[in-house]
Formats: structure tokens, sequence, C-alpha cells
């Protein structure tokens, strides 16, 4: 991207150098090391990697939930605590973290309801949310009466409530049955389509990154860097009969062979060496 462009139009995040220190009692632990990561404005990113590469620290330094040790950070031209205040961004994790004596309506609408958003607005945005998700029939309910992947859906609402430019996710789908996370990848996908938001996801499933994103972005054990990216090139439409293509299995094993720090062979190249 020219100079030019980036003026005009701010990455949604662009880490140059970053890294992350942890101290403990018995000593130093380096979670990140020397992470260098741009997501354009409305491009789906996940970062994979094996357990406690950084693949999470890293989105809650992207989040201004914790602070890098070195290098810099900035979301949409702005430090990362400066678009937590402007609500640049909405997030989500794996557990849904709904509030169980408020209903799936005032769930929603609780981050407007805390930057003062008025009544009728508010009330407009969360019906707007709410049929976004597929959920219109149950904003009067309780937590306790959906679904796992009912929960989910109503997380993902929350965290676009202030109309982010970039949704954070931590394994949001890690916790459901393999049906309901094919299903909900497919309705991330449409959401994230119908908003234009940048999204940044974190997950540990090879399929789920290659279904959803634009780029794989793949990391070490820790230390944490980032050692390759993926460029899916899939298009826009992701449905059900991606996942048996041939372009798809394509880039699955593209991914897998990054994790396993074996060059990565071109996709017109792969079709060659299994047929």
């Amino acid at each position: 991207m020219t100079a030019l462009r980036q003026a005009q139009e701010p990455f949604a995040v662009h880490a140059a150098g970053v890294g992350k220190v942890f101290p403990t009692k018995t000593g130093e632990v380096v979670a990140l090391t020397d992470v260098e990561l741009e997501v354009s404005a409305g491009e789906f990113v996940s970062l994979i990697g094996p357990s406690g590469c950084g693949k999470s620290t890293l989105l809650r330094l992207i989040a201004d939930l914790d602070q890098a040790t070195s290098g810099t950070l900035e979301i949409f031209g702005k430090p990362a605590k400066r678009a937590r205040i402007d609500q640049d961004y909405g997030i989500a994790f794996q557990q849904a973290g709904l509030l169980p004596w408020r209903t799936v309506g005032a769930n929603i609408g609780l981050p407007l309801e805390l930057h003062g958003t008025g009544k009728a607005d508010r009330a407009a945005r969360v019906a707007e949310l709410a049929e976004l998700v597929g959920l219109s029939d149950f904003s009067g309910r309780y937590p306790d009466q959906l679904s796992g992947g009912m929960q989910q859906r109503v997380a993902i609402a929350r965290a676009l409530a202030a109309r982010p430019k970039l949704l954070l996710m931590d394994e949001p789908f890690g916790a459901l049955d393999e049906m309901t996370r094919e299903r909900l990848q497919s309705e991330l996908t449409r959401i994230a389509a119908e908003t234009s938001a940048a999204v940044v996801f974190v997950t540990h499933s090879i399929p789920e990154a290659v279904f959803l994103s634009d780029r794989v972005v793949v990391m070490s054990p820790r230390p944490g860097r980032i050692t390759d990216v993926v460029e899916t090139g899939l298009g826009d439409v992701r449905d059900e009969a991606l996942r048996e293509s041939p372009e798809f299995f394509d880039r699955v094993t593209a991914v897998r062979e990054a994790l396993h720090g074996t060059p990565v062979t071109p996709f017109d190249k792969l079709r060659d060496r299994t047929s």
C-alpha cells in the first residue's frame, strides 16, 4: 500500500516491532517478540499458532486490555488507548459473558446504555442488531433460555452495538459443537460483509481460519512472532460448497505446512503433488 493511500485510509491495525514481556517470580517470560502486522480496513485476518504462542496476548494489546513492552501499535492511526475510548473496536471472547439478569435486548444494548445513547435510538439499534444475528424473536428472553450458539450471536451483536470499524474475536466458537460452529462461521462472514468491519480472529482451527479469512497469520511457539502469512484468495462467497472445494483444501494444506515450519507449497502445485 502506498504512503498516500495509508494517509487516506489508515490500517485498521498497524503493529511495528511489538513485543510483550511478563515479569514472574522466576524471571521474565517473553510472550511476543518483534511482531509486524498490518490489517486493512474491512479485511478479515485470523491469527493461528500453537497454544501459548501469544495469539490472545496480541489481541489484548490491540484491544488496550494490556500494553506492549516494546514497539508501536496503532488502531486506525490512533494509539490503542485512544481507539478504545473512541469505541473503534468491539470484542467477543470464547465465553459469551452475558449478564444473566438482563434480557437479550438489554445485553445487546449495554454498550450504548453505558455511553449515554438515548432510549429510542438504543431500542432501534438493538432491533437492528437482533435482526442481523437472527434473534429478533428472542429479544425478551434471558441468556439461560438460549443455546450456546445463540448466546454467542448475542455477544457478537453486543460487540457491534457501537458500530465499530474493527471486531476483535478470541476463539468465540471454540466451546461449540461442530455443526453450530460451522453455522456461526457462515453467519460471521455475512455479518462482516454487511458491516464492512475489519476482523482480527484468534483460532486453533485451521479449517475455521481458512474459511473465514482473507489472510491467515501463522505464529511461532513462544516467544510468539509471525512466521508466515497465507493469503486465501477464496473470494467473497463463503458458503458450504466452499468447504468441499479443492481450493479450500489447498489453503488448509498451505496453513498446515506453515504451522509445521515447512515451506508453503504454491497453490497451483498442491494439486499436482496429490494427483
